[in-house]
């Protein structure tokens, strides 16, 4: 049978790994957020002067 420490023990591990998993998610989100909003600025200049012309 499994002790009590080895089972918290993993349980620890596996909820480790998930919050980094999850926290490493997050990050990707935000750079590709970030990301868009850049490419979405470097846009905006040539639309404007589309509209004077």
């Amino acid at each position: 049978m499994v002790s009590g420490k080895r089972l918290a023990d993993v349980g620890y591990r596996v909820f480790s790994g998930s919050m980094m998993l999850l926290t490493l998610y997050g990050g990707y989100l935000c750079v590709m957020r970030g990301y868009r909003y850049v490419q979405r600025q470097k846009e905006l200049p040539a639309d404007s002067r589309d509209i004077k012309d």
